[in-house]
């Protein structure tokens, strides 16, 4: 079956740096887009960013355009999502999604904080 594994997460100071790994199974991953959504506490689970399935075109949520950075190795199953000049309002879980087959990963920690 489908299978969506996060990793990457952790503790990190405002303006620094992180990156998350989504180790995908059970499909042909190179056939579908991905996508990253995040879930701060008490709030609703939002997208942050999507890539195609060839990764030839990219989206982001206006808040992390131009720090984050959506990308994905199809001879390794894995969609990665770099997260520079972190935020403390970047803190929450994230998500792995794909969205054809409406699937989520369990999520990984993401807190920034001095």
């Amino acid at each position: 079956q489908v299978q969506l594994v996060e990793s990457g997460g952790g503790l990190v100071q405002p303006g620094g740096s992180l990156r998350l790994s989504c180790a995908a199974s059970g499909f042909t991953f190179s056939s579908y887009p991905m996508s990253w959504y995040r879930q701060a506490p008490g709030e609703e689970r939002d997208f942050v960013a999507g890539i195609t399935s060839g990764g030839g075109t990219t989206t982001y949520a206006g808040s992390v355009k131009g720090r984050f950075t959506i990308s994905r190795d199809n001879t390794k199953n894995t969609v990665y999502l770099q997260m520079n000049i972190l935020k403390v309002e970047d803190t929450a879980v994230y998500y792995c999604y794909i969205p054809s087959w409406k699937s989520w990963g369990q999520g990984t920690q993401v807190t920034v904080s001095s």
